[in-house]
Formats: C-alpha cells, sequence, structure tokens
C-alpha cells in the first residue's frame, strides 16, 4: 500500500475517533442527568440488570466484528466511567493488588473505580456495612476446592445483599528469577494454589523442595522477586507487578479452574429475566425437613442449581442458589412460606449456571 493510500486510513479513523468522542460526551451528559434523578429519588447507581439488558440488546444489532466478548469489554468499561462521573466509591476487595478477587473487581469496575485492598474477607464485610465501601468482592466458590466458608459466615452475620456474581478462570504461572527449574530450592504460594498445581510440581521433581505457604500468591512474586533460588505460583498480573520472569503459563491441573466472586453492597436488584437467587437455610431438626423444603421448590418449578451444607456457629444450614428473582410470583410464594427459617442474600444477574 503507498503512503498515501496509509495516510487516508489513519485519517478515517481519526474522524471516527472524533466523532465517538464526540458521542461519549454526549453519552456522559445522559448519565449525569440520571445521577441526578437517582440522587433525589435514593436509586442504586450501580444496576448490573440495566447493563445487562443494553449489551444484550447491542449483541442483537450487531453486525460487525466485535464478538460478546468484545462488546462486554468496551461496554463495562464505558459502564465503569459512568458510574464514577455519576458519584466515585470505593471499591474493597480481598487483596493485596493483583490478586484474581482484585482481577475480577477490575474486570466488574473497570480501570478509574477506587479499589481498597482488604487482608480478610470479614474486614471486606466490615468495610461495605460501615459505609467505607460502596461494594465489596469476595470468593464464594472455586471448582477445585468448593465454598469458601468464611465467605459463608459473613454471609449470615452481616445484612448486605448480593448484588452481581463474578466468574473468573484461575490460570496460574510459576515465575522464578531462576533460569533453571534445577536451580530453584524453595516456592512460595497459598496452600490452595499448591493443591491446584500437584501434578504440575510432581511432573518436575518441584515436589520435593521447600513449599512454604502464605496468605497471597501476590505476595508469594513479591518474595520471590527478592530472594535468590526461589519461586512463586502466582497470577500472570502478578508476576508481571513485580518483574518476575514467568517460567510456565497455565501449570494447574484442571484447565477449567474457575472461581466464582460475590459483589455485595447495600441494595436490591431490580428483575432481569435471567436472574439467580442465594438464599441460607437453617431448617428445622425433624425428620423430613428438607425434603419437604426442597419439595415446595419443585412444585413452584423453581430450578435449584446448588444446595452445599455447612456448620456455622455450631449450627447446620444450607446454602442454596436456585434461578429466579426473589420477587417473581412463583419464587415469592415459597420464600415466605419459609421466612421463618431462611436468609435471602440476594437476586442477582446469572454469569453461569455453575462451576
Amino acid at each position: 500500500m503507498s503512503e498515501a493510500g496509509l495516510q487516508e486510513l489513519r485519517d478515517k479513523l481519526d474522524s471516527i475517533d472524533n466523532k465517538l468522542l464526540e458521542l461519549v460526551n454526549e453519552r456522559m451528559d445522559i448519565v449525569h442527568q440520571v445521577g441526578l434523578l437517582k440522587a433525589q429519588s435514593g436509586g442504586a447507581i450501580y444496576r448490573p440488570e440495566r447493563e445487562k439488558a443494553i449489551i444484550d440488546r447491542l449483541e442483537s444489532l450487531n453486525k460487525g466484528k466485535l464478538n460478546r466478548a468484545a462488546i462486554e469489554a468496551l461496554f463495562l468499561e464505558i459502564f465503569a466511567i459512568s458510574r464514577n462521573l455519576e458519584l466515585p466509591e470505593n471499591v474493597a476487595y480481598l487483596g493485596p493488588e493483583g490478586s484474581f478477587t482484585h482481577q475480577a473487581a477490575e474486570g466488574r469496575f473497570g480501570a478509574m473505580s477506587s479499589y481498597v485492598s482488604i487482608s480478610s474477607i470479614k474486614g471486606i464485610f466490615r468495610e461495605v456495612d460501615t459505609g467505607k465501601a460502596k461494594f465489596g468482592v469476595v470468593p464464594i466458590e472455586n471448582s477445585s476446592n468448593g465454598i469458601v466458608t468464611d465467605t459463608i459466615n459473613c454471609l449470615k452475620q452481616y445484612n448486605l445483599k448480593i448484588v452481581a456474581e463474578v466468574v473468573l478462570d484461575i490460570h496460574h504461572t510459576l515465575a522464578s528469577t531462576c533460569d533453571k527449574i534445577e536451580n530453584i530450592k524453595r516456592i512460595y504460594s497459598k496452600d490452595i494454589a499448591f493443591e491446584q498445581c500437584r501434578k504440575f510440581l510432581t511432573n518436575f521433581g518441584l515436589d520435593e523442595v521447600e513449599l512454604i505457604p502464605i496468605e497471597s500468591t501476590t505476595k508469594a512474586a513479591k518474595l520471590a522477586a527478592k530472594e535468590p533460588n526461589s519461586a512463586a505460583i502466582c497470577p500472570h498480573v502478578g508476576a508481571k507487578l513485580h518483574n518476575l520472569p514467568i517460567l510456565f503459563e497455565n501449570i494447574e491441573d484442571k484447565d477449567n479452574n474457575k472461581t466464582r466472586f460475590f459483589i455485595i453492597s447495600n441494595f436490591e436488584n431490580a428483575q432481569s429475566g435471567n436472574d439467580k437467587t442465594s438464599i441460607l437455610g437453617e431448617l428445622p431438626d425433624r425428620q423430613g425437613a428438607l425434603v419437604e423444603f426442597l419439595t415446595d421448590f419443585n412444585n413452584s418449578d423453581i430450578n435449584l442449581t446448588k444446595i452445599k451444607s455447612h456448620i456455622v456457629e455450631g449450627n447446620s444450614i444450607f446454602f442454596i442458589d436456585f434461578d429466579g428473582h426473589q420477587l417473581d410470583d412463583n419464587v415469592k410464594n415459597v420464600l415466605e412460606k419459609h421466612k421463618d427459617t431462611i436468609k435471602i442474600l440476594g437476586s442477582y444477574v446469572k454469569e453461569i449456571k455453575d462451576i
């Protein structure tokens, strides 16, 4: 292609970019007006069901090269910028910076949001409960390791609501300043990451070196970057954050390793038409109580997608997910019947059926 032809294409791109900037600013002006109305009515700034409806509509209209993932990536960032123009609010996540929870938070709230790293799940609930943070992002389950007990305990203790779920593919790297594997004498990571990469460690003889469990995979990268003859099992972003060379990518045993996160806040979502609801149930200690409870859901055509038993403060409780919104007629009837034995944790847009 000639230089003149290339310049012509660049000029067209510049013209499109100018129009995009004008249209985005026009959108932000309308967002500001919406924000003023919400401030008067007390409406929630973050509306996951509204965002999903917009992306669904845009996907149905799409005739170009963008797929749904690209549309989501583009417009979720625009939504995040819009929220910050309306009302900048803190997002608390399970830190440190670069953790998987941090990635989940940024994936939903964008690069412009204000993030607060918290060292414990209970601390995140406390920050949101006291109003120091508007949103909290906490892990609820991993496809390899099951339900996160600390999150269940806090959902029972605090009167906060699940307003969204985020599902993240979990990939681990082995990162080290060592050029050769045989020079690695110790590896830092979380105990759960060691378990998720057990086959890799065994295959490369690394199960015989010192495995040092610490509180976060990102801190593991920080330590390995400073200590000779050490390595870290950590996320890609954690290695990059601490300038730690990556020796192997995607070393987890299962290629479908996923973690599901909850976004918690202090408001309820409206119905989206594709919702999931989570509840905690503490059923009577008598024969048939669980069967009767589950039968009521079945008779109301409610699809239960998860039921897990836990011991909280010495009592057996059930964590339950099901399809539908708490305001759906068939759901309301069942929840009302069992209102004395359940706690509604929230209804939110369904991202995935199960992991």
